[in-house]
């Protein structure tokens, strides 16, 4: 084995546009469509590829004016690869249409390169700021990949430094590693909190009149604190239907990993607060009736 501190490659112009072209049309996020770097790390060495720039056109004419020798690769023929298809069928075309195609795609690659670097130096800031360390740049890149790629509530939860990072729309969140829930339904006696410590927080109660739950309707059953257990229905709006839990919590913008541990009110069998959503149009409290404001408090806002 030889002993270098780098390997140089000949991957040149065409190469780099190609490659730049392949990962578009597969739909890459920002590291694919960089393309190829001119210098990176391999183990702890690097890869250096110094005819990035230069076309491929240019270094046969270099060979054959200095009577260099080379081996043509039987499969650069092969059309059924993509990157052969590319380089016979479509390159010619592009050419035809647009004859700086090539530099065109590897000026956009290095655009591509500073945004993923830019994303990079973010990311790495972010869990910083969160009190977690830095990742390999192997899990960094997959990390950004999964962010990036997100669509519209697709979940993403990624493991790392004994936390979870999540994305829910447009925000990237960092949360604790949770163990399975097992809570409970938990008797209101009346007072004004209820301490909730498997949830995080506490539920305050605020005595009020004409706005909260009915107090009269909260005094006519047993009234209990429970979790999400699929297919309940709220009315926050008595102009509109009862919906589910699940709707109404997109619609509001509640991330998934906080709906699984926010609290619902009971009133015997029926729901009559959510927290994140309000009351049940039911049990509201008319203009001059008594009522009581719950409000759900993580441990983070409770004031000591």
């Amino acid at each position: 084995m030889l002993r270098a501190d780098a390997v140089a490659l000949g991957h040149q112009l065409d190469d780099q546009a190609e490659t730049v072209l392949m990962n578009l049309l597969r739909g890459a996020g920002l590291a694919g469509a960089s393309g190829m770097r001119a210098v990176s790390p391999f183990h702890e060495k690097l890869v250096l590829r110094p005819l990035l720039e230069v076309p491929r056109e240019a270094i046969v004419r270099y060979a054959k004016a200095h009577d260099l020798e080379w081996i043509e690769d039987e499969s650069n023929r092969d059309e059924s690869l993509t990157r052969n298809y590319l380089r016979q069928r479509v390159g010619p075309l592009l050419a035809a249409r647009y004859p700086r195609w090539r530099e065109s795609l590897a000026r956009a690659a290095r655009h591509f390169a500073r945004a993923d670097a830019d994303a990079n130096r973010m990311l790495r800031g972010f869990l910083k700021q969160h009190g977690l360390r830095a990742p390999s740049e192997t899990k960094l890149a997959e990390m950004l990949r999964q962010i990036t790629q997100a669509k519209w509530g697709a979940k993403v939860r990624i493991a790392h430094d004994g936390a979870e990072v999540r994305v829910y729309r447009d925000s990237v969140a960092v949360t604790q590693a949770r163990k399975p829930l097992s809570f409970k339904p938990v008797h209101w006696s009346g007072g004004s909190r209820l301490a909730l410590p498997e949830l995080g927080g506490e539920l305050r109660f605020r005595k009020t009149r004409g706005t909260g739950v009915d107090e009269s309707r909260l005094r006519a059953a047993e009234v209990t604190v429970r979790l999400r257990s699929g297919g309940e229905r709220l009315q926050p709006d008595a102009k509109r239907p009862r919906r589910t839990l699940k709707n109404l919590f997109q619609e509001a913008g509640v991330p998934p990993w906080e709906r699984e541990r926010l609290p619902l009110l009971y009133c015997g069998p029926d729901l009559v607060w959510v927290a994140g959503l309000g009351v049940d149009a039911r049990f509201r409290a008319s203009r001059s009736a008594r009522g009581v404001v719950p409000q759900w408090r993580k441990l983070q806002q409770i004031d000591l």
